[in-house]
């Protein structure tokens, strides 16, 4: 037996598959989406935008996902997701690319709008990968992974973007793009060359073992079974995933302007602590989603909810400047936490088979907190003058989120997943 098939029966391919997924979550929502609170300030200085400018630009990247997020996830389960992230990805790059002739913020709007549509086409089925590939056993930690490439996105821009702005002055923000443009392409081809949609494909079971392969798409909702559509449980993660969707969008979209316009850091210093903060949130997914595994999902989520309510507090009180470092350090370790134990609940509740498809639904809910929430917060700021009362309703929607999650049903107390994946014991 050769050394490549020695460590093919040590490493399941699963997490081979995780490992690529969270690359394309670095592309398609850190590239496409994270990156954009960093380039905002060059940006605006560039083009002249108002504050509710700064809002809707956000906004309209969060209103093409919207859309994106439930019509593509239906449709990536019965053709499966491999084409669908690599068509999106080459797309997301494309149209990024061009975003760098935009001069104005009609076009940069109409733009983010398509960019947003490409960035959920490939993120939802890339998480929705951890369903397919990995055993309830598993489920947390391996879509815990697959986010972490929100957090890697992050330090790449908290590094990246200040260089090229030194370097390109005020027109930095469009070479930056142009480099994550191509980026992002060339992720779509490895994702092409590499993913799986789903553990038959290889002759093999989900990673972690116990329970049955996810069916084909063709069989996945499968006859008799009650729609995900008509099915509470959802509705009530996605009214969670909506409160999530409309703070942390404030907090990622607008902590940068925070401290380079009302704190006076310069923008290098802001730049490394967007970037240590992409640091500590390569620890959030893979943490807490193992977390999730051992004390349940709804005691994850509101461990993680109530240090975010902490951090968007910590800015809203306008407190000294040790404060605003013990915010990041707070949403930092728990920044992509949320989507990881988010995407393993929908294997949980719905059973494998159906997850991308539960996924793209309360995905959709989130889209309608993300396209909210930074235009409510820039709206909110132009009329006070500055982010506070911005951040203040961030922590406020937060704990909407942890109560919610405080009367949310174990997933063995459901009928989906009683007919989906039998309860075990751990």
């Amino acid at each position: 037996m050769n050394a490549f098939e020695q460590s093919k029966q040590r490493i399941h391919y699963g997490w081979i598959v995780a490992f690529v997924a969270m690359i394309c979550v670095t592309a398609a929502l850190g590239f496409c989406r994270f990156t954009l609170g960093v380039l905002l300030p060059s940006m605006s200085a560039d083009l002249k935008l108002a504050y509710y400018q700064r809002g809707f630009i956000s906004s309209a990247n969060l209103l093409g996902y919207l859309v994106s997020a439930l019509l593509i996830a239906r449709l990536s389960v019965k053709t499966g997701p491999r084409i669908f992230i690599f068509c999106a990805l080459v797309a997301a790059g494309t149209f990024m690319t061009l975003a760098t002739w935009a001069n104005s913020f009609t076009s940069l709007f109409l733009l983010n709008v398509v960019i947003g549509l490409c960035s959920a086409a490939a993120s939802v089925p890339s998480m929705g990968l951890a369903s397919a590939w990995f055993s309830k056993r598993l489920r947390g930690r391996a879509a815990g992974l697959i986010v972490v490439g929100s957090g890697i996105a992050i330090m790449i821009s908290g590094v990246l973007i200040p260089y090229v702005n030194r370097i390109a002055g005020i027109q930095g923000w469009r070479l930056s793009w142009r480099i994550l443009g191509a980026a992002t392409v060339i992720v779509a081809c490895v994702a092409f060359a590499v993913l799986r949609n789903r553990p038959q494909e290889l002759n093999l079971t989900p990673a972690g073992g116990g329970e049955d392969p996810l069916p084909a798409p063709t069989d996945s909702p499968g006859a008799g079974k009650t729609s995900i559509y008509l099915n509470k449980i959802i509705y009530h993660l996605g009214a969670i995933y909506f409160f999530f969707g409309l703070s942390y969008m404030v907090y990622s979209m607008f902590i940068v302007t925070v401290m380079v316009e009302e704190r006076g850091f310069p923008e290098n210093t802001a730049g490394v602590l967007w970037m240590w903060l992409g640091f500590l949130s390569l620890f959030s997914g893979p943490v807490f989603g193992a977390l999730s595994d051992r004390l349940g999902r709804k005691t994850g989520f509101i461990l993680v909810f109530s240090l975010q309510a902490v951090a968007y507090l910590l800015i809203a009180m306008r407190l000294p400047g040790a404060f605003l470092y013990l915010s990041i350090l707070f949403f930092g370790i728990t920044a992509w936490s949320i989507p990881g134990i988010m995407a393993a609940s929908m294997g949980d509740y719905v059973g494998a088979g159906r997850a991308a498809e539960a996924l793209g639904l309360v995905t959709f809910m989130l889209g309608i907190g993300q396209m909210s929430g930074p235009a409510i917060a820039g709206m909110v700021a132009q009329r006070v003058g500055n982010f506070s009362a911005s951040f203040f309703l961030a922590a406020t929607f937060t704990c909407l989120a942890i109560v919610l999650s405080a009367f949310l049903k174990a997933p063995e107390e459901t009928p989906a997943a009683r007919s989906q994946d039998a309860p075990r014991k751990s």
